[in-house]
């Protein structure tokens, strides 16, 4: 598939996949008009990277990271793993660990207030 179908399957702009592909979070061939060509598991790939860009993980652990998303553990080869790359993981994941609690915390808070709402709306519509 070419970027615009790309972009438009995966509701990133034409822009950021030439980022994301600049960066080697995602890759690319040629037609033979120069054209870049995507093949389909680019989707899954690029909204891969949105969510882990939207957690807040910066494109060079992004990159470290994606192997592990899609092969098995024993087959990854770690090269350039230093205290301060594992310092970084590290700090990422406790950092998600804490918003995910604190978007459980306010997911539960709005199922309490929608309850309370539905409660009311049917107290409110009950022949008193």
């Amino acid at each position: 598939m070419r970027i615009g179908e790309l972009a438009e399957r995966t509701g990133t702009s034409r822009r950021l996949l030439r980022y994301y592909e600049q960066q080697g979070l995602i890759g690319s061939g040629r037609s033979p008009n120069g054209y870049r060509q995507y093949d389909e598991s680019a989707v899954g790939r690029v909204l891969q990277v949105r969510g882990l860009l939207d957690a807040g993980l910066p494109t060079r652990v992004i990159q470290q990271v994606l192997p592990c998303l899609d092969t098995p553990r024993s087959s990854i080869r770690f090269s350039g793993v230093t205290p301060g790359t594992i310092a970084v993981l590290e700090r990422e994941r406790d950092r998600m660990s804490e918003r995910i609690q604190c978007l459980t915390h306010n997911r539960d808070a709005i199922a309490g207030y929608l309850d309370a709402l539905r409660a009311a709306e049917h107290t409110d519509a009950s022949p008193g």
